[in-house]
């Protein structure tokens, strides 16, 4: 089967082709950067000290909209601020919580590797209402808890009073009424710090500044399991206020905000909800349960089908593969969610599905299987991929085909105009959300559009053409003769 090439984004499009996009050099290049960890280096112990903050709004299952800024302290107390919205964007402000602490960090991590778990004490968690809305909302969830001295948290009918700091929690006092608005500081049981170095933007301008980045300890998609759960896996990172990446317009506005004044981040134009093409992931991603992989998507608009590769390792910066799936099938159109503002709904048919084992443990696994429930019996071997759509999935892996998943979408556009593609946060508990009940509400770590769709390359120079004027004075498109067109594509078979 011939292949696709492409020349700094330029289409050369060839017959009986594999699809284009797979073959993007972009989305080539970042599948080949992950492979070889990123770029990234863990601090172990890790080193908090200091003022960590979003770099964007954050969605929490419920959902939760909010920015996060938290400053350690070198004798191990903390400062924390967690500002709550009404709204995706973060520009319409509800109640902001400042929390104080102790944290003391303990040991590497049995459970999740590359983590550090630590032990935190509460003692104040404060709330100030940035409208009177808030207040009679948050209130009336409060008055119906039965902590201790809750009761009558605030009389009903009281006037929002603006500024105003209300105690939720105090050692002192042994007043806790955190649990109404389902907050607990668990993320602080796990923490990961990661360095990496960001090129400097200007091509004139040679070097990179440093950026690290805050790992914290995930949420349970579940409200009810929220205050008992205790993290396996991380939440979207926060940054160092000092070493962060530029531009970030959210940084700064965050960082000089308090409880007092909630940051209001920039407008955002809304974008289109167009999948079509190739996304892969920024980085080495973390589930709970101790689940590293990377993701590549590519998405066909016209006929609304889907393929993507699972790859799966052992380590958290992605370097020891164990196994990779590759999965297709179609979807549905989406519709704007009822539940999650900013967000799409749509259902996902997984019809087709192959596994590569990638080391002899998984392999071992995957012969030690129950015959007939995952490809051909005791046949696997390390690197060799295996169609297990005629068993109807892979029982050892929890594949089962065909298989109809309720999902969660958004797309924005970052501060570096590259387009993100945000996908439902999986279930904590690792079952799937095969029911519409079970769609998410909170999104996983973004993915990266490496490919457009061949729909969007119109936006694009095609290799098969050059300008002239047309009859009207325009800029026309005329082909270039055949025989260039051979000579670039022998090149590329050369340099290939």
């Amino acid at each position: 089967m011939l292949r696709c090439w492409c020349l700094a984004g330029l289409l050369l499009a060839c017959a009986a082709a594999e699809p284009p996009l797979r073959w993007e050099p972009r989305c080539r290049q970042q599948l080949r950067h992950l492979r070889d960890g990123g770029g990234i280096a863990a601090r172990l112990p890790p080193r908090l000290e200091g003022r960590w903050v979003s770099t964007g709004c954050e969605v929490r299952p419920g959902p939760e909209f909010l920015t996060r800024s938290y400053l350690f302290y070198a004798n191990r107390l903390f400062k924390a601020h967690q500002f709550y919205y009404w709204d995706p964007s973060c520009r319409d402000p509800s109640y902001s919580l400042v929390i104080k602490g102790k944290l003391r960090l303990r040991q590497a991590s049995w459970i999740t590797r590359g983590a550090t778990e630590a032990d935190y004490h509460l003692h104040k968690v404060g709330i100030v209402f940035h409208s009177q809305k808030a207040m009679r909302e948050v209130a009336s969830w409060i008055n119906q808890t039965s902590g201790v001295g809750c009761g009558g948290f605030l009389p009903p009918g009281r006037s929002w009073a603006p500024g105003a700091l209300y105690e939720l929690l105090s050692t002192k006092g042994e007043r806790d009424c955190t649990a109404a608005l389902g907050f607990a500081m668990h993320e602080l049981s796990l923490v990961r710090v990661e360095t990496r170095f960001q090129p400097l933007p200007q091509p004139q301008q040679s070097g990179s500044r440093l950026v690290e980045e805050l790992y914290l300890g995930d949420i349970h998609t579940e409200w009810g399991e929220r205050l008992h759960y205790r993290p396996t896996g991380y939440q979207r990172p926060m940054q160092s206020a000092v070493h962060h990446v530029h531009p970030c317009p959210a940084c700064g506005i965050i960082y000089r905000a308090d409880e007092h004044h909630p940051p209001i981040l920039p407008p955002r134009a809304p974008l289109p909800m167009r999948l079509g093409g190739s996304w892969v992931s920024a980085h080495c991603e973390v589930r709970p349960a101790v689940l590293f992989l990377t993701r590549f998507f590519t998405f066909h608009g016209s006929n609304h089908t889907w393929e993507g590769y699972y790859y799966h390792y052992s380590d958290p910066l992605c370097k020891q593969p164990t196994f990779t799936i590759y999965a297709s099938g179609h979807y549905t159109p989406g519709i704007p969610s009822s539940k999650v503002q900013g967000g799409t709904e749509l259902a996902f048919r997984v019809t087709q599905a192959r596994v590569t084992p990638m080391d002899t443990v998984t392999v071992m696994m995957l012969n030690s299987s129950e015959p007939g429930s995952c490809g051909l019996t005791s046949s696997w071997s390390v690197g060799v991929e295996q169609d297990i759509t005629p068993t109807n999935g892979c029982l050892a892996l929890g594949i089962k085909l065909p298989h109809t998943e309720f999902e969660l979408f958004s797309t924005e556009q970052d501060a570096q105009e590259r387009r993100l593609l945000y996908i439902g946060e999986r279930p904590t508990d690792g079952s799937s959300p095969d029911s519409p009940d079970k769609r998410p509400t909170s999104y996983q770590a973004p993915l990266v559009q490496c490919a457009a769709a061949p729909e969007e390359f119109s936006t694009y120079l095609s290799l098969k053409y050059s300008g002239k004027k047309d009859a009207n004075g325009n800029e026309a498109l005329k082909p270039l003769p055949v025989a260039f067109l051979l000579f670039i594509a022998l090149l590329f078979l050369r340099w290939d």
